[in-house]
């Protein structure tokens, strides 16, 4: 029988030992690519090989070919290997790519399914908040935000959200620049009060508007945070009072981090340790 028979007759060509032992290589180079990324300062090979299990041997084979490829690089002077420029390119593809706000729309919808309440996306532009995704509650009295509208950041739980995760010159620097209007009389107008209410936010991983933007409106919200942990979005559940009561606010405010967490996680973002 001629080798295109058997083959033909038998396993597809290019199939068994070969190919599993390509695709054992695959994953171990994968291996070594990701223990490098863990390490900016790079590892020597002894390093590399027992964080990866593997011989030495097959170590520096797999490094020798990453490095052929561009992947990783190796300091001669030092010894150590490093992830190079093209898995930089690559990685930098995944997060230019990233659509921050069609990932959180069906955990939004998800979230007024749960909670029966209007539940929105938020960023920040300078000293406000601006509203770009929702999904509406059921309800007959709701909460509705006009696509595009704006919040203050200390009067609006998206805004504090956002506000807690900013570095505390960035913060100084909205408080020069905007102040603290006080639009109702639950209003946050006090920098020292504003800024303790901000380290309970990073503390319980959620912000709550208590009637501080419009009165009669109870609100929850959590940051999203991209791969340095730099806040980047925010989600919120709001409501009338009569439906989220004080008594709900923690319930919701869990349900809320929970959910920006996931979506956080979804784009390759980082969510940082509360303090």
């Amino acid at each position: 029988m001629s080798e295109s028979k058997r083959r033909t007759a038998g396993r597809p060509a290019g199939s068994g030992k070969s190919t599993s032992g390509h695709s054992q290589s695959l994953v171990r180079g994968l291996n070594l690519l990701e223990r490098l990324s863990l390490s900016p300062g790079g590892l020597v090979l002894s390093e590399v090989a027992e964080q990866t299990d593997l011989a030495p041997s097959t170590t520096h084979r797999l490094l020798q070919a990453l490095q052929s490829q561009g992947f990783v690089t190796q300091d001669n002077e030092l010894g150590v290997w490093k992830i190079d420029v093209k898995t930089f390119r690559i990685g930098n593809s995944f997060l230019e790519a990233r659509d921050f706000v069609g990932a959180s729309r069906p955990l939004l919808r998800r979230l007024t399914a749960r909670t029966g309440e209007t539940a929105n996306l938020g960023v920040r532009d300078s000293g406000t908040a601006v509203f770009l995704a929702q999904s509406e509650s059921p309800q007959m009295m709701r909460m509705i935000t006009r696509l595009g509208s704006r919040a203050p950041l200390h009067a609006s739980g998206v805004g504090k959200a956002l506000m807690a995760w900013l570095p505390d010159d960035e913060l100084e620097h909205i408080l020069d620049e905007h102040g603290l209007e006080k639009l109702t009389a639950n209003t946050l107008h006090s920098p020292e009060v504003l800024r303790e209410g901000l380290l309970e936010v990073r503390r319980q991983g959620y912000a709550c508007d208590r009637e501080e933007h419009a009165i009669g409106l109870h609100c929850v919200a959590a940051c999203l945070h991209d791969e340095y942990g730099i806040p980047l979005a925010a989600i919120s559940v709001s409501g009338p009072v009569a439906r989220i009561p004080e008594a709900r606010l923690p319930e919701l405010g869990t349900m809320v981090r929970d959910t920006a967490a996931e979506i956080t996680a979804r784009f390759g973002g980082r969510v940082p340790p509360t303090t």
